[in-house]
């Protein structure tokens, strides 16, 4: 029967799918995949699985052993999947192309939770307010107004945001950094939305209430 492994023989079929294999006790384990059944469960959580490697496998996440390490960094992991997927931040290779747009990724989890932003589905949704998004991220960081958390402090004044791109904006003050001009006149600003309404000067535009647009520059800079 050994010998089956080295003349690549498989003289034992699936007769649901036609599948071969070169041993009895692999034709048995792949059946379970078309039963449905799960024999080997883990005590700890009770998720069950077909092959007893992969509850070997899974259990060392309630162990916390890491096995497979990196050799470039260092870093270990539960799986080797998931260290090989770790592997493509070194090697620069992103094997998940979007077909819409050709971004791509090292994982395809992250592929397919872009191509929502074509698809226009929003599947995590605020259970506060019902708005939704297209990334839980999102979800996470729109959160933080209605618990009104500030996770995002200012090193210089302590101002706190809930986003951490409000806080590299506010940055800009501190720094004196201006990199937002007007190609008429060349003035700069810190914020993009105190150039547009700065041009309002220059196009006539009036769609405030107040005849002096200029005058709210000032408050819009602090």
């Amino acid at each position: 029967m050994h010998q089956v492994i080295h003349t690549g023989e498989k003289p034992f079929s699936c007769d649901e799918c036609g599948k071969s294999f070169t041993q009895s006790g692999h034709l048995k384990t792949h059946k379970l995949i078309h039963t449905g059944e799960r024999p080997f469960s883990c005590d700890e959580c009770g998720k069950s699985f077909t092959h007893s490697g992969n509850l070997k496998t899974h259990q060392l996440i309630h162990s916390g052993e890491r096995l497979f390490s990196c050799d470039k960094c260092g870093k270990s992991f539960t799986q080797s999947g998931h260290l090989k997927t770790h592997k493509l931040i070194h090697t620069g290779e992103r094997p998940f192309s979007c077909d819409e747009c050709g971004k791509s990724f090292t994982h395809s989890g992250n592929l397919k939770i872009h191509q929502l932003i074509h698809s226009g589905e929003r599947l995590f949704s605020c259970d506060k307010c019902g708005k939704s998004f297209t990334q839980s991220g999102h979800l996470k960081t729109h959160k933080l107004i209605h618990t009104g958390e500030r996770l995002f402090s200012c090193d210089e004044c302590g101002k706190s945001f809930t986003h951490s791109g409000s806080l590299k904006k506010h940055q800009l003050i501190h720094i004196g950094e201006r990199p937002f001009s007007c190609d008429e006149c060349g003035k700069s600003f810190t914020h993009s939305g105190n150039l547009k309404t700065h041009q309002l000067i220059h196009s006539g535009e009036r769609p405030f209430s107040c005849d002096d647009v200029e005058s709210l520059l000032p408050t819009l800079e602090t």
